[in-house]
């Protein structure tokens, strides 16, 4: 998008949900455990890290969120790019340019450390290239075919679980990295979608072991899965829900409200699925559920930027709309810089310096520092107006 038509409030989101990514250098959970007794450490700890396999927590809305936000701004791009003359053929060569750059990436900076090539597709950038092409030409589609392709994408995706077989007597639990009594194991209809046992850990197995790898793959430690990319486009055509709202001629109250009744179904929706036992919602493994109930956060995260940014006009955001406005720099930076910049920290000012407070807050004197690097980083760049687009 160009700086006249960009939307504010999506850049503001953006940043948003990408501090909460940079953050993760504070590891506020190693805070909490030095501070049993403190609630309010084990508040911030636990939302800053994944839950173990159903719910939600804080920082597992920092993917649904940065790939809604890809759905958001498309219709902006196509818009944009179409204006400036470019045909339709010319603007498909782009998007899927961009898919594979996208993948690219995220095997590059997942490589990071190993030996060789590291063939996965789980990661954000990798998920989101996947579906991104799909999304594109959905964009160029009626809005009820947009609703039709998201409907057969969550039914579909859940049917195909759904009729996976459940382990057996003879499952070997140990070579799938789990237990058979772990205690966040699903019991019931709901175990089709138990960690390492489902249909996208079948399909990884028999997928990834057709790239070079240094050991045959078995199993994702986290239980992430490459077809989780199927609902995460289910979760992008969510976002371009919410581009096509911006887009209308709707004022901007109503924009608003169609925003707030979205968010406020795909919460309800979403808790009713996972409480009567139909799907559980898990992000890890992107279960349906999942795409409604984060697509719900999505959209009140949205409207509540929307408001502030867009219809308030609110001009006290620059700290975010540095980091959102290159995002994709903000992710190499912090996946890619991050053991960089702590080791140097710890060579100029000592093993020890981050001690100043206390044993108990050495990670987040050492992470601050790194976040503050991390967005002076980003604020040069802003200023010298060099974004990392793709």
């Amino acid at each position: 998008m160009t700086s006249q038509n960009r939307l504010a409030s999506a850049d503001i989101y953006r940043g948003f949900v990408m501090l909460l990514m940079m953050a993760e250098v504070l590891h506020l959970g190693d805070v909490a455990k030095a501070l049993p007794n403190s609630s309010f450490w084990a508040f911030l700890g636990h939302h800053q890290d994944h839950v173990e396999w159903v719910g939600c927590a804080l920082h597992d809305l920092i993917q649904p969120s940065f790939s809604f936000l890809v759905g958001v701004v498309l219709p902006y791009s196509v818009a944009n790019r179409l204006s400036k003359g470019g045909s339709f053929s010319q603007a498909l060569w782009h998007t899927i340019k961009r898919s594979l750059i996208l993948i690219a990436l995220g095997i590059f900076l997942r490589s990071q450390y190993k030996t060789q090539t590291y063939f996965t597709f789980e990661d954000t950038l990798s998920q989101i290239g996947l579906g991104y092409t799909f999304l594109f030409l959905l964009a160029f589609r009626s809005q009820k075919i947009q609703i039709t392709a998201l409907v057969i994408i969550l039914i579909g995706y859940w049917l195909a679980f759904a009729l996976y077989p459940l382990p057996d007597a003879n499952f070997n639990y140990a070579d799938a990295g789990v237990t058979k009594d772990w205690e966040y194991n699903l019991s019931g209809f709901a175990a089709h979608w138990n960690k390492n046992t489902n249909l996208a850990w079948a399909f990884d197995q028999w997928f990834l072991n057709l790239f070079p790898r240094e050991k045959p793959f078995l199993f994702n430690g986290g239980g992430y899965a490459t077809l989780s990319f199927i609902p995460t486009l289910g979760t992008m055509i969510l976002g371009l829900l919410a581009g096509n709202i911006f887009l209308s001629s709707s004022s901007s109250q109503e924009k608003l409200k169609r925003f707030l009744i979205l968010g406020v179904s795909g919460l309800v929706l979403g808790t009713m699925l996972d409480t009567l036992g139909i799907c559980p919602n898990v992000k890890r493994i992107w279960t349906p559920t999942w795409v409604i109930f984060s697509g719900g956060w999505c959209f009140l995260l949205l409207a509540f930027f929307y408001w502030i940014i867009d219809i308030k006009q609110s001009t006290e955001a620059y700290f975010l709309k540095v980091i959102g406005m290159n995002s994709i720099a903000a992710y190499c930076i912090a996946d890619g810089l991050g053991v960089y910049i702590s080791k140097s920290l710890k060579i100029h000012l000592g093993e020890n310096y981050a001690s100043i407070l206390g044993d108990s807050y050495q990670t987040l004197i050492h992470g601050g520092l790194m976040l503050l690097i991390y967005w002076l980083i980003l604020n040069w760049m802003y200023k010298k107006k060099i974004f990392i687009r793709i």
